[in-house]
């Protein structure tokens, strides 16, 4: 029995070139190619390249509005760095000024106090410097007193004679004199 191909035989030890490559094909095949690039060209204007645009827009504006917002919060942050600095200086000055005033005051207090108390000192030392006076002044006569009375008694144990008071007046005298 015989058996029919419905392809052309070939010689023995020859095949079919490679489908691109078969010259009896490539018109046919370059129509195609050229009806699918105008397709996928077409496709590609108007269908991928806005919407992949569209995208690229939106990022775009989005960076740009994070970028604008984050400016903004940059300089509200520096406006609030300053007004803070700004209440810390006076804040400052202000406790300044109050602790010049507190000194100030209580340096005026503690002078005055100090006056006063002086002024109590210095009647209290010029009674003290009069009381004294007046014992001193006491103590001197007992004093003239008592070393004319001791000195009796002691030449009086010394010679057994007592000395005349005339004679022990004029030795206390010249004693407390010199």
């Amino acid at each position: 029995m015989a058996t029919t191909t419905a392809h052309t035989e070939q010689p023995a030890g020859h095949k079919e070139p490679f489908p691109p490559f078969n010259g009896e094909t490539f018109a046919s095949q370059l129509f195609w190619l050229a009806i699918c690039f105008v397709f996928l060209f077409v496709m590609m204007w108007k269908v991928a390249l806005p919407r992949i645009g569209a995208i690229i827009d939106s990022r775009q504006k989005r960076i740009d509005d994070d970028l604008a917002a984050a400016a903004k919060f940059k300089a509200d942050s520096e406006a609030a760095i300053a007004a803070y600095e700004k209440a810390l200086a006076d804040a400052r000055g202000k406790a300044q000024a109050l602790a010049n005033e507190t000194r100030d005051k209580q340096a005026a207090a503690a002078d005055a106090t100090r006056k006063t108390l002086e002024g109590e000192l210095n009647i209290k030392l010029a009674d003290a410097e009069k009381t004294i006076a007046a014992t001193k002044q006491a103590a001197m006569a007992n004093v003239r007193g008592i070393a004319a009375d001791a000195t009796k008694a002691i030449v009086e144990r010394l010679t057994g004679t007592a000395p005349a008071d005339s004679a022990v007046d004029a030795a206390v005298s010249d004693a407390l004199k010199g």
